[in-house]
């Protein structure tokens, strides 16, 4: 029988606010455990939560973001469950009536082709605290330094049908929280991460299968592999006589394997109610519109820019997209030495090679925008050759010079453009092969290329290529 997958995503992104949700404690990461948990986030008797007001703002703009419905009245609710890490017995989060109502998003699936996915909502929630394993000789400890920090949980509609289209949405969401400035989208720090509900059915029926939930996956290739290993799972239970069950389950990336956690609630088994201490929020047009003012050009609209504008190929205006800081780092090259593609090519070349061998973000990269669109400036003005750039850049990102001009300076290696000394250069090693002289006068062309590397290698590198191609060809003739 042939099967058909159907995955819908729940994104928890943290909001990027100083403070906490319902309370003024801290937000930064990395804290010792409990000392970023306020009289609120423990929920001891007597005290009131009090609204953020830059978490409204932040959910109202990504829902403009997703030209999504916005929720001008919205309600925050308990959502009661009894959990170590959540000190109240409950959640505040929201259910009938959301800050987010429908929208959606475009991938770009590996084909080349679109497709829309359909989100259902977006809603503000509180994060709980973590519990803890490790060190306590057969006991849990409790960190609530989490508890009460600002989510906002993104519901897509049951559209995607493979994991490579689940990884497609996650990465496009999250390339978009950091594009308008929400969220960090840190998925080390849990800044980012994702439940995936993932069933099976017979291919063209229309009823739903029933669905397992994995939890808390933290890494655009776990949720891969997870989604990919329940696939199997249920398909393999399914044909050989067992039956899936609702249930929530863990992906174990050690063991490359999912395992049940507990049977999975339904919403009315968490009793959720309006919180009786926070009234419904109503928003305001002008409200709306202020948000929608701040809002940055989005990657889809900035792509299509890079297309038509730049002159830039689609695969490599949607690779310079992805990231706000990459797009902006690469425009900002372009401009100052005039020229798209050497731009575009670098950025995505050698400096995307250096950030990735040291495992460092382009907001910390030692070459500047400013210092890269010297040295292409300087390859333009053939001051130097692009196989000598690399030794350049190199240099830089050592630091090894404020600038190209400095590093060519100090090592000496300004391309030799003077006719004269490629010239004699040249004349050197044709004297020194008339083998390879009559190879070449006998046709065999790729005899160039042997002259063009000894007399690059005579020269450390420094002749201008172009000249000394015609130099060669007309040597030998």
């Amino acid at each position: 029988m042939e099967w058909e997958t159907v995955i819908g995503l729940e994104i928890h992104t943290q909001l990027a606010t100083k403070s906490k949700i319902f309370s003024g404690a801290a937000t930064a990461y990395g804290a010792e455990p409990n000392t970023q948990a306020c009289a609120v986030d423990l929920g001891l008797p007597g005290v009131l939560p009090v609204l953020n007001k830059e978490v409204m703002s932040m959910a109202v703009k990504f829902g403009l973001a997703l030209d999504a419905e916005i929720g001008m009245t919205s309600v925050f609710d308990r959502k009661n469950y009894f959990y170590p890490d959540l000190p109240k017995g409950y959640q505040t989060t929201q259910m009938d009536f959301p800050i987010v109502g429908k929208g959606s998003l475009t991938i770009e699936l590996e084909d080349g082709s679109t497709k829309v996915i359909g989100v259902t909502r977006a809603h503000l929630e509180e994060d709980a605290g973590k519990s803890l394993h490790e060190d306590f000789q057969g006991m849990t400890g409790i960190d609530l330094n989490r508890a009460g920090t600002p989510l906002l949980e993104i519901v897509s509609d049951p559209d995607m049908r493979s994991a490579k289209e689940a990884v497609a949405y996650m990465r496009k969401m999250h390339s978009l929280v950091r594009y308008i400035g929400i969220s960090d989208g840190n998925m080390q720090e849990g800044s980012f991460r994702c439940d995936a509900n993932v069933s099976v059915r017979p291919k063209g029926q229309k009823e739903f299968g029933t669905r397992a939930e994995l939890k808390n996956i933290n890494s655009f290739r776990f949720v891969e592999r997870a989604i990919n290993i329940e696939v199997e799972r249920q398909i393999d239970l399914i044909e050989s006589g067992g039956t899936v069950v609702q249930e929530t389950r863990l992906y174990d990336s050690d063991k490359n394997e999912t395992r049940s956690m507990r049977s999975k609630e339904e919403a009315n088994d968490y009793r959720y109610f309006p919180d009786p201490d926070l009234l419904p929020i109503k928003i305001t047009s002008e409200f709306v519109e202020q948000i929608r003012a701040t809002l940055p050009e989005l990657p889809d609209a900035k792509k299509t820019r890079f297309i038509e504008s730049l002159g830039l190929k689609e695969e490599d205006a949607s690779a310079l997209v992805t990231y706000r800081e990459t797009a902006e780092y690469f425009e900002d090259v372009a401009n100052k030495c005039s020229d798209v593609k050497l731009a575009a090519n670098w950025v995505m070349g050698e400096l995307s090679s250096y950030l990735n061998k040291e495992d460092t973000d382009i907001t910390a990269s030692p070459v500047t925008a400013e210092m890269l669109a010297l040295l292409l400036t300087r390859i333009k003005d053939n001051t130097i050759s692009g196989k000598i750039a690399k030794q350049v850049f190199e240099a830089l990102w050592k630091g090894e010079g404020k600038d190209a001009d400095a590093v060519i300076e100090s090592k000496g290696l300004k391309q030799i453009t003077d006719t004269g000394a490629i010239e004699a250069i040249v004349d050197e090693i044709i004297a020194a092969n008339p083998e390879q002289v009559e190879q070449f006068k006998a046709g065999k062309e790729k005899v160039l290329g042997f002259f063009v590397g000894q007399c690059m290698k005579a020269s450390k590198g420094k002749a201008n290529p172009g000249q000394l191609n015609q130099l060669i060809r007309d040597k030998l003739k």
